[in-house]
Order: C-alpha cells, then sequence, then structure tokens
C-alpha cells in the first residue's frame, strides 16, 4: 500500500465461525460455563437446598431459580421483553381476520426478536464496560513492580494472577522506616472494579505512610483509621507487610487480618498468625508488631487466599495442607522458581475450571545456604 501503511485482511464471519470449531473442546468449555452460570446465578443457601433434593425433582427447581434470579438481574424494560418472549413462545403462530383478509403472525419469530434484542442490549452493556474496565487494568498494572527487587543477602519473588480482568490483590515493594525494604502482600474483599479501587488506596496510604512509621504498631493503627473513615460498607482489606535490612536476618511484621505467612526453617513450617482484624473493618482496632530471624536458606511464603480456596469442578478446595506440601517440595529452590511452582501447582488442581478468586504469592528467601 501506499506510504508503507500495513495491509487489512477482512476476516468474513464464516472464517470466524471456521475457527471457533477447528478449535476443539467445545464440551469442556460449555461445562465450564454451565457451572459458571449455576455458581453466578444461584446463592450458597439455594445450592445447599438442591443438594439434599432428589435429582428428578432437582431439575425443575433448578430450572426456576436460575430463571427468577436471572430476570430479577435484568431492568425492567429487558425483564418484560424477555416475560414476554416467554409467554408468547407456546403459541407458534396464529391467523388474524381482517377486512382485507387473514394475516398470519408467527408469534414464535417475535418471541426470537424479544429475546435478541434484549442480548443485543446486555452485550452492549458488556462491551462498553470492557472498555472502562481495559483502562482501569492497565492503570492497575502500572501500580505494580516492574521488576523483582535485588536487596543483598535477600532472594525475592512474587507473582500475582488477577480472577478478572482487574483484581484486588495488592503486591508491593516499597521504601521502609530506616532504609528498609518495605514488602506488602494485601487481599481487598470482594472482586473487580471495587476491590481494585480499593487496592489502590491503600497501596497509596500505605506508601504515603510506611517510610515516615518506625514502629508497625503504628502504622497498622494509621492504616485502619485510614480506610475505616472511607465508609465504604462490607469492604475491607487484609494485610501482611514486613521489612527487611540488606545484609540482615530479621524481619519485622504486621499482619493485620491476613492469611498466616509460612516460615519454612530446617523441614518444618510454622506460621505467623493475624495479630487483629482486617484493615477497615472497625475503629480503634489495635496491631502488633511481630519479629522473626531468618537463617540462610530460611523461607517465608506470603499469599492470598485465591491460592488456598481454589476449587476444582467438584468444589473440592487446593486448600493449606497442599500450599504446605507445595511449599516444603520446593524449599531448596530459589524464590522464582518456589512461587512459579506453587502457582502450576494450584492450576493443575483446578484443572479447566476458572479461578474465582485473585491468586498472589510472594517469597523471601534468605540468602546463602
Amino acid at each position: 500500500m501506499a506510504n508503507g501503511a500495513p495491509s487489512r485482511t477482512k476476516v468474513s464471519l464464516k472464517d470466524i465461525v471456521l475457527e471457533d470449531v477447528r478449535r476443539g473442546e467445545h464440551a469442556r468449555s460449555l461445562r465450564r460455563d454451565l457451572r459458571e452460570i449455576y455458581r453466578f446465578y444461584l446463592s450458597d443457601s439455594e445450592r445447599e437446598h438442591l443438594a439434599a433434593m432428589r435429582p428428578f425433582r432437582r431439575f425443575f427447581w433448578i430450572v426456576w431459580w436460575l430463571a427468577r434470579n436471572l430476570l430479577l438481574r435484568l431492568s425492567p424494560n429487558r425483564r418484560l421483553l424477555l416475560v414476554a418472549a416467554v409467554l408468547l413462545l407456546p403459541f407458534g403462530h396464529f391467523e388474524i381476520t381482517t377486512r382485507s383478509g387473514r394475516v398470519s403472525v408467527d408469534v414464535a419469530a417475535l418471541s426470537f426478536l424479544s429475546v435478541l434484542i434484549v442480548l443485543m442490549l446486555e452485550l452492549k452493556d458488556k462491551l462498553l464496560a470492557r472498555d472502562e474496565i481495559e483502562v482501569a487494568r492497565n492503570v492497575q498494572l502500572s501500580l505494580l513492580p516492574k521488576e523483582q527487587p535485588r536487596v543483598d543477602g535477600w532472594d525475592i519473588w512474587s507473582a500475582t494472577t488477577p480472577a478478572n480482568d482487574v483484581g484486588g490483590d495488592l503486591i508491593d515493594f516499597l521504601e521502609g522506616s530506616g532504609g528498609r525494604l518495605g514488602v506488602a502482600l494485601g487481599d481487598v474483599s470482594g472482586k473487580g472494579m471495587g476491590a481494585a479501587l480499593l487496592c489502590a488506596k491503600l497501596q497509596a496510604t500505605l506508601r504515603a505512610l510506611a517510610p515516615r512509621s518506625n514502629d508497625l504498631q503504628v502504622l497498622g493503627g494509621a492504616l485502619n483509621a485510614t480506610l475505616e473513615r472511607a465508609g465504604l460498607d462490607n469492604r475491607y482489606a487484609t494485610l501482611f507487610y514486613c521489612e527487611i535490612e540488606p545484609g540482615g536476618s530479621s524481619v519485622r511484621f504486621l499482619n493485620a487480618g491476613h492469611n498466616p505467612a509460612l516460615l519454612v526453617r530446617r523441614g518444618s513450617v510454622e506460621t505467623l498468625s493475624a495479630s487483629a482484624l482486617p484493615l477497615g473493618m472497625l475503629p480503634g482496632t489495635l496491631y502488633a508488631q511481630g519479629e522473626v530471624a531468618l537463617d540462610p536458606g530460611d523461607l517465608l511464603v506470603l499469599y492470598s487466599d485465591g491460592i488456598t480456596e481454589a476449587t476444582d469442578a467438584a468444589d473440592g478446595e487446593f486448600g493449606l495442607d497442599r500450599l504446605r506440601s507445595a511449599v516444603l517440595e520446593r524449599a531448596s529452590l530459589r524464590a522464582e522458581q518456589l512461587a512459579r511452582g506453587v502457582l502450576e501447582d494450584a492450576a493443575r488442581f483446578i484443572g479447566g475450571e476458572k479461578p474465582h478468586d485473585d491468586q498472589s504469592i510472594l517469597v523471601l528467601r534468605r540468602a546463602g545456604a
């Protein structure tokens, strides 16, 4: 083309459909989609109630509850269109006698058209929201560490995989007090855009307060007060924050309602449990600063509950015991290899299922062994 512009190949709808067919694994993908519909539209109590029913009766209740919950999630106009489509469907077609003759009305076509209109409106909303989420994802990615930190005497690696386009897990490396390196792994309640926004607020607050806080107990109180003042209902954040010194061996830490960190030493696993409630849950919550010394070769593994609560097709959880085993099996490896191995184990466990929560892991190894 002129001016060296690249040519664009027009792809037909037929080519796209044929490519979809060639990709295969449609039955497996359909089963996964049906399970996601089941989990999304039915509450935990409804699923428990269904599990106690006989199969024949359970089928009709599933159909009824799915239809009801679908309608309740639609806007009024779209709900009326869908109800009209369902009511018109059994009539097929009928004829109307007018002065000019008999007119045949295809009710099934009108029913199909109503469903198509609802589908097009919902898809339009989804595509508009996806564009906004893509912008939010780019902003969130820009806030993540660009590279793993290099600290004398330490081997550090982190990784995070959002369950959705944007996530509520926080991993950050920042300037701590007294020239130390601050290491943070947090988890905001919920998923999606709301969790991502609160995650960004937590990160900004932590970066502002951590360099000036010599006492992590005070830091926890300040973080809690800031998030609690935000006044977001049912929104809170867990956080494991620690600080290390180049060439040092001690780790001082704050665990605000987060999963217990795994301390691996001499072939065994200890835990560093939370000292208080998550941040932003209740005003005036008191936090405690902990400290632990790591010998060469010792590991400190931080993780989000998206790993331990990862579920397979049978709703079985990966669990803390599997995580402990996965860490112990790789205790002699470098931090990067250990972190990647744990995430691979979790992915194999859930198989083709889509993760229901963000999965994050951060490994600190004391170098020298």
